[in-house]
């Protein structure tokens, strides 16, 4: 990429391959005043005395949103025992998050009841981590926000997650249920041998875990989630649900006012999501490596079908481009829609879309160029409200 450094002020792009929402435009410029998308088009015949990027024929692509990202946790714990410092941690991420084209990035923190033996999921951990993530918030590259994700039968966090929503701490709020016997768990085995490689769990301990969630649930007070739904309608706060596995189960939380089906377990329950208008939002992992983890609904399937709108990193942020890019090549969507998957999309599903999510006039300067013209395509640059973020090494 030859360039001068762009001031983060006013600044062109040029022969680029700019991925619009609808269109491809091949050889076309993007300039930015003030930090948003002054003008998108074919370059200006005259010369420019604004800082000039040659893009030489890369993609131009709007910055990546991630609505579920879990990889905070690793960050901050990457083996057990050996904790780093959350505020380096959170840093250290921020950068790795913009060098895969993640502009804006909403941190999945969860709330599990404290007997499972969470490492960073209790409702005291997690209210610590949104904390720290206000805190810093003003030093990091990415936009950074946070995706409460409630375990339906931890009843004893109700009343601190409402607080949170009241308080406007939480940017997406989830439900989610990973009770033994249903949703992403049908199989005790699977639930076993996942707690058992995860938490590090002694087969005894598992026992307790699934008493208790199966005693949990069988006493579960919808008031409460209507309380939650209630107060995630007031505060504008965007609200999605975990691993539906049935039609039952995407009537019920689309009662409550969920708008986002997050990894539907079959295509039953994405079908059931798609009648009702709801988003559908897959794993980029799963797309790129062609199935599920745990044998549930393939995401290259479902997009062939009609049944996906957005893909998340889940655990792996790199996992975005890559996913997105074979959905293209593999002629599953043409490319401004493989795009949409990882920007637009997103955008609308978290009610963000008027400030950023594609090239368009008037909307920010979040900006990724990529040489896709390598065996593995890469980030050469990210910009975030028109300042640069990141650059590859040339």
């Amino acid at each position: 990429m030859n360039a001068e450094r762009p001031n983060g002020r006013a600044f062109r792009i040029v022969n680029a391959r700019v991925v619009t929402p609808e269109i491809l435009l091949s050889d076309a410029a993007v300039e930015v005043e003030e930090g948003r998308i002054a003008r998108v088009g074919t370059p200006g015949t005259g010369a420019s005395r604004l800082p000039t990027v040659d893009a030489r024929g890369m993609l131009l692509l709007p910055g990546f949103i991630d609505l579920h990202s879990d990889v905070i946790e690793n960050a901050i714990q990457p083996r057990p025992g050996g904790r780093f410092p959350v505020d380096v941690a959170l840093h250290e991420l921020d950068k790795q998050l913009v060098a895969c084209g993640v502009t804006t990035i909403y941190h999945c923190l969860c709330f599990l009841p404290a007997e499972e033996n969470p490492p960073f999921r209790t409702a005291e951990m997690t209210q610590f981590l949104i904390g720290q993530i206000h805190e810093l918030r003003g030093g990091f590259l990415a936009r950074t926000r946070i995706h409460a994700r409630y375990e339906l039968t931890n009843a004893a966090a109700l009343e601190v997650v409402e607080g949170l929503i009241r308080r406007r701490r939480i940017d997406l709020f989830s439900f989610m249920d990973h009770t033994p016997g249903q949703g992403q768990f049908r199989e005790l085995a699977h639930f076993r041998d996942y707690y058992a490689k995860a938490r590090n769990l002694t087969p005894e301990h598992i026992d307790r875990v699934i008493a208790s969630r199966l005693e949990a649930s069988a006493r579960l007070d919808r008031s409460g989630l209507e309380r939650l739904a209630a107060a995630c309608r007031a505060e504008g706060v965007r609200m999605a649900s975990h691993d539906d596995d049935s039609e039952e189960k995407v009537e019920a939380v689309s009662r409550l006012g969920v708008t986002l089906c997050e990894f539907p377990v079959n295509r039953e329950a994405a079908l059931a999501a798609r009648r009702r208008g709801m988003r559908i939002s897959l794993g980029s992992p799963n797309v790129l490596r062609g199935a599920s983890l745990t044998g549930n609904l393939s995401g290259r399937e479902a997009l062939r079908e009609g049944l996906g709108d957005i893909l998340c990193s889940d655990y792996a942020p790199m996992s975005l481009l890559h996913a997105a890019l074979r959905v293209y090549r593999e002629g599953i969507l043409d490319l401004p829609a493989a795009v949409r998957l990882i920007s637009r999309n997103a955008a609308q599903a978290a009610g963000v879309a008027e400030e950023t999510g594609s090239i368009e006039e008037g909307k920010a300067a979040d900006l990724v160029l990529v040489d896709d013209r390598r065996r593995v395509p890469g980030v050469v640059a990210t910009f975030v409200g028109g300042r640069e973020v990141f650059r590859a090494a040339s």
